[in-house]
């Protein structure tokens, strides 16, 4: 792994790691479920854990499982993780309390899903690189599909140019006092995001496309936890 630049900002990740996981229809929720002999959040925290460019990571967990998440991320070896605080009631709610653990230093702040394990130290580098520059990235991957706009109910009126249709994906970065100011607007409106970049998005500000693959996939079914091992069995395979 290369080596940090020393003009690099400090950067610390929030992993909200609340869900419930019932599209997996199991006992376990689904960070926790085994994918290739790991939990999925351990995957997910090694991505980061061992990546030379960040500093900090605070997992945001379900009330009942914080002190299982302790137990994992001590006995897995983190050397960055500083925080397992408690999730809210929904993701935002989640992030905005991992906000606040992050150390006073922390300048960039990157919000990572869970269930998301094939990240790839690239697309971490340039959305830190991005946030850092723009104030505000997503890792997305471009829309594969033709996609269509139901302009009256149950009815297709219109075809959407796909070459600017992206999947949005995580990680996404932000500067922190923008974050921050976003979370604090949302709260003050009432306003849900279904996620951080939506809520920039409302403040009026940009966010910068960092290119990602559709590999970096989002597990929330069973198909998603087989497709995921093929992948790193894959990857595997090639070392």
């Amino acid at each position: 792994m290369k080596q940090r630049k020393t003009s690099h900002p400090r950067v610390g990740v929030i992993i909200p790691a609340g869900g419930s996981g019932t599209r997996m229809g199991g006992p376990l929720l689904k960070q926790f479920l085994p994918l290739r002999g790991s939990p999925i959040l351990l995957r997910t925290l090694r991505a980061f854990d061992g990546h030379p460019d960040i500093d900090e990571i605070v997992v945001a967990g379900p009330a009942g499982f914080l002190a299982r998440i302790r137990r994992m991320v001590a006995r897995g070896g983190f050397v960055k993780v500083t925080g397992v605080v408690e999730g809210g009631g929904n993701r935002q709610a989640s992030v905005e309390n991992a906000l606040r653990a992050l150390s006073p230093g922390i300048t960039i702040v990157l919000v990572h899903d869970a269930v998301r394990p094939l990240v790839e130290p690239r697309v971490i580098s340039q959305v830190i690189e991005s946030a850092a520059r723009w104030g505000a990235a997503a890792a997305a991957a471009p829309a594969l599909d033709t996609v269509h706009w139901e302009g009256a109910p149950g009815f297709f009126t219109r075809t959407l140019a796909r070459r600017r249709i992206w999947n949005v994906q995580t990680p996404q970065g932000f500067r922190r006092a923008i974050l921050e100011e976003a979370h604090r607007r949302a709260r003050r409106s009432g306003l849900t995001g279904t996620d951080d970049a939506s809520l920039i998005l409302r403040l009026g500000r940009r966010v910068r496309i960092v290119e990602s693959p559709p590999r970096n996939l989002k597990i929330t079914s069973p198909d998603d936890l087989r497709t995921a091992s093929a992948l790193i069995g894959r990857q595997e395979a090639r070392k």
